[in-house]
């Protein structure tokens, strides 16, 4: 009986306090903590500040959507865009609204409401979507660099190679692989028992989510993040060897014309890929060890909006095809 008090003792002086109060939705049982939301703590204490974050936020998310949603009107009524390229950058295009969609909305209603809690289910279907479609657009930024490798290194058997068929099972792949993965993390991060409820960001993301696990929780998690990286890097050494091809193809080529054709149609693509990869390390491998967590949210912000963000814009200002369906657009 005296070995359960104590115990019971320990537990009680477990219970972390934010601001003062003591975590909401938390029933203390033995050395964890059963958790019935989160605490967002990402925005700043001041009512003000929070509201000008909720505006920027807005603004950005409505610019996200208008941006991603013209590029596929584009490309759905103009029938020179409709092929395997411009098939694939619509996927990216509704990656892109489904990466900001699963997030920004509730952080924007938090701020506007003066509220910092998540239940915990509501989380967890945020992750879900959240690395969902992160996963996926990683994906479909390897398959549009295979895209342009057999469009410019051997360009007499791309409609054998690229045919709608092979198309769509490869973004049928790209979905279906990035939605298990997803459930993959989901799954095991949410089985794992949490220590606190307090997320130091504006949304779920996996490593804060992390950082609340129980001492002992970290090895199954882990062996996950492992296998996550290992996608990464081989999406990205395949881009990286795709490139190295098409830029030898392309200098050996006798013709201006077709050098600057090839220039045009594989610069966005490297633009696209290079902001996506620069931020993701910034934001999840590098800052995070050395920097407080303020600079970690500011830069988790640039990884989720800012692709999203550019995509269109560089893809519209550097796409001679999709400049040209724009200003047909405008008259």
């Amino acid at each position: 009986m005296k070995v359960e008090m104590k115990i019971w003792e320990i537990s009680e002086k477990r219970i972390l306090t934010h601001n003062g109060v003591k975590e909401k939705g938390c029933h203390i049982m033995s050395n964890t903590t059963n958790i019935l939301n989160f605490v967002l703590a990402g925005f700043s204490e001041n009512q003000e500040a929070q509201i000008l974050y909720s505006i920027v936020f807005l603004v950005t998310y409505l610019c996200v959507l208008v941006g991603n949603l013209l590029i596929i009107f584009l490309i759905l009524f103009n029938h020179y865009l409709h092929t395997p390229m411009y098939f694939f950058l619509i996927s990216l295009a509704i990656g892109d609204l489904g990466v900001t969609s699963a997030i920004i909305p509730k952080s924007i209603v938090n701020a506007f409401m003066n509220s910092k809690l998540i239940l915990y289910y509501e989380c967890m279907i945020q992750l879900f979507f959240y690395v969902s479609f992160l996963s996926s657009n990683l994906f479909f930024l390897t398959i549009m660099a295979y895209d342009r490798y057999i469009a410019i290194c051997h360009p007499l058997h791309f409609a054998s190679i690229m045919k709608w068929s092979t198309c769509f099972q490869m973004a049928g792949g790209a979905w279906v692989v990035g939605f298990l993965h997803s459930a993959l993390h989901t799954g095991n991060i949410f089985s794992m028992p949490f220590c606190s409820n307090i997320i130091n960001q504006f949304f779920c993301e996996v490593p804060q989510l992390i950082k609340l696990f129980c001492s002992d929780s970290y090895l199954s998690e882990t062996w996950v993040l492992v296998f996550s990286s290992c996608l990464g890097v081989g999406c990205l050494s395949f881009i990286l060897l795709t490139y190295v091809q098409i830029f030898t193809t392309v200098m050996s080529m006798p013709s201006v014309e077709k050098k600057e054709k090839a220039f045009s149609t594989c610069i966005p693509h490297l633009f696209v890929v290079s902001l996506f990869i620069g931020s993701s390390l910034l934001a999840h491998l590098i800052l995070p060890a050395k920097s407080p967590s303020r600079v970690d949210q500011i830069f988790t912000t640039l990884y989720t909006m800012v692709p999203s963000l550019m995509n269109p814009i560089i893809y519209s200002m550097r796409n001679k095809d999709v400049k040209t369906a724009f200003l047909k657009l405008l008259g």
